[in-house]
């Protein structure tokens, strides 16, 4: 029975899971995004969101405990340096699950698991959305009238233009 466990084992023993999540958690520090299964990105949503969190305090301490999960010091840089600057006002959720449908072979489902504050994308949307939006009535009076003011000087200019032939 399974009881009071709460964490997916992925079908690997711990030492193979610890070493596939910690290689995962150090290509998504390095490349920002990374092609994989739903339920391995569950899991190193749950294994790199602690570490990056960690990653905000810059000390000899906080530096030697993710180097003991990740065991790759050009990560670990990454990590404190680049991606801890661009995080720093962030409470938490610091990664974005993308699904993306079907794999071919085995039908296993497939997503994209980003650094959220890193995706280009998704950051001109949320700027774009953050314009107040109010309800006004259309005034056909004011339509009409801007209709005609833009029209005028275009003909005018065509006028001029023939005149001076």
């Amino acid at each position: 029975m399974r009881h009071n466990k709460k964490f997916n084992h992925l079908g690997r023993t711990n030492t193979h899971r610890n070493a596939m999540l910690s290689n995962m958690a150090c290509s998504l520090i390095k490349h920002k995004r990374i092609f994989t299964t739903t339920a391995k990105a569950k899991a190193l949503r749950q294994y790199v969101e602690p570490l990056i969190t960690k990653s905000k305090e810059d000390t000899t301490h906080s530096r030697r405990v993710v180097f003991s999960y990740l065991q790759d010091k050009y990560a670990v840089t990454e990590l404190f340096k680049g991606i801890s600057q661009k995080i720093a006002d962030r409470p938490g959720g610091y990664t974005r699950i993308i699904k993306t449908g079907h794999r071919l072979g085995d039908n296993a489902a497939m997503c994209f698991i980003e650094l959220v504050d890193y995706n280009e994308n998704m950051l001109k949307d949320t700027t774009a959305k953050k314009a107040p939006k109010t309800r006004r009535s259309r005034k056909k009076s004011t339509a009409a009238a801007e209709t005609p003011a833009a029209e005028a000087p275009a003909t005018e200019a065509a006028s001029e233009e023939k005149a001076a032939e």
